[in-house]
């Protein structure tokens, strides 16, 4: 399987490339190309992954490559530079997140039904063995009433706000919480953003935490069930990316998405959310 990658400094690439290439570890499947023109960075991923080839511009891997995976730390780049590869029905791995705009997503996703091409997305958080351990742990109390997760986030950040880490949390989460999401209302201090919402039948609380130069809050999970209350520090390991790449080899060589299309555009619809009212805020300081 031949992997191409748009969007190269983050470094999930490095960890992909290192997994694939070097380790070879994902059975057949090799990145073989890199969007983004000749630089220090792709220089150094080709000459460390055996990359041969460097294009210019993400179209430039159509005839090259059989997946792709879309790296670029914005998501609001992502629908640009997805829509061309689920146009011509190749299976897109959008790493995290899918969009910074419900309309964003579903335009992705209505490309990729239209073209039969499987189209998935997530933080790399909702795949780990902690996040496992957490779900396994609440599903023997039965469906939760409540669940609470937390993370470092930084609303100002510059690869799209809250989404950029903000989505972890909320993936974490809404895995834990199904169902159709509503009544959201979003709280502000000068060190933390809250959000709570319902998804089915579960009250849900995501904590956001701005980091500093030093410090920054681990990642953190609890429900609460009937009768339990289960929580899970969720800590990345140095493989803390391959469970969500296996699922896309997976997803590439069935065709099967491991998430439902409608599960992709719940994080995305939270943290709209957030942001519109993160902005609604910095308008009118008065508004909380």
């Amino acid at each position: 399987m031949r992997i191409g990658i748009v969007g190269t400094e983050n470094t999930h690439v490095d960890h992909i490339i290192g997994h694939l290439n070097v380790h070879e570890a994902g059975g057949d499947a090799r990145v073989v190309a890199l969007s983004g023109g000749r630089s220090r960075r792709n220089d150094t991923l080709a000459s460390t992954g055996g990359i041969e080839k460097i294009v210019d511009e993400p179209t430039g891997l159509l005839g090259l490559v059989d997946a792709v995976i879309v790296a670029d730390r914005h998501g609001a780049h992502h629908r640009d530079q997805a829509t061309p590869f689920l146009a011509e029905g190749l299976p897109v791995f959008v790493d995290k997140p899918l969009a910074c705009t419900v309309e964003d997503a579903q335009a992705m996703i209505d490309t990729a039904l239209a073209h039969d091409a499987p189209l998935t997305s997530s933080s790399a958080l909702r795949w780990i063995p902690d996040t496992d351990a957490l779900v396994a742990r609440t599903a023997r109390g039965g469906q939760p009433h409540v669940v609470v997760t937390s993370g470092p986030a930084d609303p100002d950040g510059e690869y799209g706000g809250i989404f950029f880490y903000g989505i972890h949390p909320v993936d974490v989460a809404l895995r834990l919480a199904p169902g159709e999401i509503s009544d959201v209302r979003t709280d502000t201090t000068d060190t933390a953003v809250t959000v709570s919402f319902t998804a089915g039948g579960t009250r849900v609380l995501v904590n956001f935490v701005k980091p500093n130069d030093t410090h920054q809050i681990p990642f953190h999970g609890m429900a609460l069930t009937q009768d339990t209350v289960v929580e899970q520090t969720l800590t990345l390991d140095a493989h803390y990316c391959v469970p969500g790449l296996e699922a896309f080899l997976e997803m590439a060589r069935t065709g099967r998405p491991p998430i439902g299309y409608g599960d992709l555009l719940r994080p995305i619809e939270v943290l709209e959310s957030v942001a519109t009212a993160l902005r609604t805020q910095s308008a009118d300081p008065g508004v909380r």
